[in-house]
């Protein structure tokens, strides 16, 4: 097995699938074939899901392994040596081995652990304005039937639930406090392996971020299409329906179960395409927000050398 050396950490809600993909393309790169194993977020605890979150994230381990050519999966919460070295057999000498858990940057674990596993790895995080990333987390939260509330009401309910964790609560808020997530990395890794990029470069400058990246990686720049859009926000027509849905597991099956095409169809009929069906962020909420996050965001850019206040004129 190679050993990964590069690991994207997150955000969550920030732009790693986009990364993944448009780095997945390299010929000198390679990704386990599963985005996001979560191996090394030894504090989140499955067994502590909630009913819906494990009926939609469950993966048949053992059938997934047999496989000769493992599929590629969004994400697992892989906790098995042996299965995550799997994950990496596939290798053929790339120059940068690596893996994309999004969960890296909240676990309080994962930065240690990695470094135990691999003290060269080379941490890749891409930071996205907290208040966009909440309100964009609300939305893939409608989209999987985690809710069917109004964001203001989605994050009053969050804020209230009495236990809170990866795959327990939704953790809209908590998971852009990034201050204290990125100082992890930053006590356990010297400076030059840790390598902090802004959603805001990969929408508008992505050609000069992915050869950043590749520069950092050590890899020769290669000039990669990043035309195409990855997991974007689509709303069901019926909450409701999608939120019952959700809760008995039947989304997840019905995805595994019908054929890619037909399964397409079906959401085109499902989910509503038109931007006027989208919510939008109320002013109060963004202001609530702002408020929330203001220190964090002034502490986020004295860490990593940037002025972030920009994020605070939303």
């Amino acid at each position: 097995m190679q050993k990964p050396n590069f690991f994207i950490i997150g955000a969550a809600k920030s732009g790693t699938t986009s990364l993944y993909e448009y780095l997945n393309q390299h010929p000198d790169i390679y990704f386990s074939p599963i985005k996001e194993p979560n191996y090394f977020s030894t504090d989140i605890k499955v067994e502590n899901f909630s009913p819906t979150y494990r009926k939609n994230n469950h993966l048949d381990a053992e059938s997934y392994f047999s496989n000769e050519e493992l599929p590629k999966l969004q994400l697992s919460f892989i906790r098995d040596r042996g299965q995550y070295e799997a994950l990496f057999s596939g290798a053929k000498g790339e120059q940068a081995v690596g893996e994309c858990s999004t969960s890296y940057l909240f676990s309080t674990e994962a930065a240690s652990n990695i470094k135990h596993f691999n003290p060269n790895s080379r941490i890749i995080a891409i930071l996205r304005n907290p208040i966009e990333r909440a309100f964009s987390h609300y939305l893939m939260a409608l989209r999987y039937g985690y809710t069917r509330l109004g964001f203001h009401q989605a994050l009053e309910e969050d804020m209230r639930q009495p236990v809170k964790g990866w795959g327990i609560s939704e953790l809209f808020i908590e998971l852009g406090q990034y201050y204290e997530q990125l100082n992890r990395y930053y006590r356990q890794f010297p400076h030059d392996q840790i390598k902090v990029y802004l959603y805001d470069d990969l929408r508008e400058k992505p050609f000069e971020l992915i050869r950043a990246i590749q520069q950092f990686l050590g890899v020769t720049p290669e000039v990669i299409e990043t035309e195409e859009k990855h997991n974007e926000a689509r709303i069901p027509k019926f909450k409701w329906l999608n939120k019952l849905l959700a809760d008995l597991g039947i989304k997840t099956a019905l995805n595994k179960a019908l054929p890619n095409q037909t399964a397409d169809k079906l959401k085109n009929v499902y989910f509503s395409s038109s931007d006027a069906d989208k919510p939008v962020m109320e002013e109060d909420d963004k202001q609530f927000l702002k408020d929330v996050y203001r220190h964090d965001i002034t502490r986020t850019g004295k860490l990593i050398g940037r002025d972030l206040d920009f994020w605070l004129e939303l």
